[in-house]
């Protein structure tokens, strides 16, 4: 099932919580709504889903307009944060709820609705626990028969609100491949509402980046972070440096490092931002170089390790991650000076003010 989002506007009184929204989402696909709180995403998603009323503007599913149409008549399957399993009742009973509720003429059989619990406790890889009730289940176990029961009435299109948000890391991160996995097997049109951006660039096909109710852009994860269009979506999107400089005769000046920027007009400031793995260093003078700088902190996380630099052009200390082969050549110390310069840079003129809370 495709969605097509055409010019909607959502007000709860004063407040404009979407603005003029266009979005198209194509059969098939895995689209994440990523930004920070109350930027807009889920208002979305139930608008979507038929939960909420738009002011205006219109949905398009599958090539109908539907915005007056009831939640029911949508076809839609929903999976939220905090379960909403029915505590009373078994695991089985739970995955079959959706369609024992359903009209007389569209239900199906008590053995066609045994047979489709089974085959969904399969696909979720629970088989074993279709007699246990919600209280003895973990959290991880929970959201997959979450999913069971959403996909029991066998929606076009499956609305994610947050699913993970939850669990802790290490289970988010195991049933991150696993629902990626599954959509696939099944492609279904999926919708995952999200503020993780790990969680966005591992799972969607595309991603929609909001901030105040607006659509800052869409693209996948790798367009996104590679080629960010705005101050917003640099900073909410990995983690980046952010540095001053200016731009001047068509040249982009840090220090003494200088980039040709032949269609920029001249800025006396502008925000240079470089990821932390983006930057070349070396205890000799480098060509183009910004200069040199200090180390002042040094941590290990995993398989990197992660230099903090003292620079005059950040407010911050420029964040620099190199590999630990690196490491064991260099043997970078604290207290050290090294010469550094950037492979990458995103540039944005000044004044372009951000405002977000995470």
């Amino acid at each position: 099932m495709s969605i097509q989002i055409k010019n909607l506007n959502k007000s709860f009184g004063d407040f404009h919580a979407l603005h003029d929204i266009n979005l198209n989402v194509p059969t098939g696909s895995l689209t994440a709504l990523l930004g920070p709180s109350g930027c807009g995403k889920t208002t979305l998603l139930r608008i979507i889903a038929g939960l909420e009323n738009a002011d205006n503007g219109e949905i398009w599913l599958e090539n109908q307009e539907v915005s007056q149409r009831h939640v029911r008549e949508r076809k839609v399957g929903f999976m939220f944060q905090h379960y909403a399993l029915f505590r009373h009742m078994n695991v089985a009973d739970n995955i079959a709820f959706g369609l024992t509720v359903l009209p007389r003429s569209q239900r199906p059989s008590k053995d066609e609705i045994q047979h489709k619990v089974n085959e969904l406790l399969k696909l979720v890889q629970l088989p074993h626990l279709a007699k246990s009730y919600p209280s003895q289940l973990s959290g991880g176990q929970r959201q997959r028969i979450a999913l069971a029961r959403a996909l029991a009435t066998q929606p076009k299109l499956l609305l994610l609100d947050e699913p993970f948000g939850a669990l802790d890391a290490k289970v988010r991160k195991e049933l991150r491949a696993w629902l990626r996995d599954i959509h696939h097997e099944l492609n279904i049109t999926s919708v995952l509402v999200t503020h993780d951006q790990e969680e966005a660039l591992e799972m969607a096909d595309e991603i929609v980046v909001m901030n105040h109710g607006k659509i800052e852009q869409i693209g996948s994860g790798a367009a996104l972070y590679e080629n960010p269009q705005s101050v917003f979506v640099t900073e909410f999107l990995g983690e980046v440096n952010v540095l001053q400089g200016e731009i001047f005769s068509g040249s982009l000046k840090i220090g003494d490092y200088q980039e040709t920027r032949e269609s920029a007009s001249n800025q006396p400031q502008v925000r240079v931002y470089v990821r932390p793995h983006e930057w070349q260093i070396s205890r000799e003078p480098v060509d183009n170089a910004i200069g040199q700088a200090e180390i002042v902190s040094q941590h290990i996380w995993g398989a990197t390790v992660r230099l903090a630099v003292a620079s005059p052009h950040s407010e911050q200390p420029v964040q620099i991650v190199v590999s630990p082969h690196e490491q064991r050549v260099a043997q970078w110390q604290v207290g050290e000076k090294l010469w550094y310069k950037p492979t990458q840079t995103q540039v944005f003129r000044l004044p372009e003010m951000v405002e977000y809370v995470i």
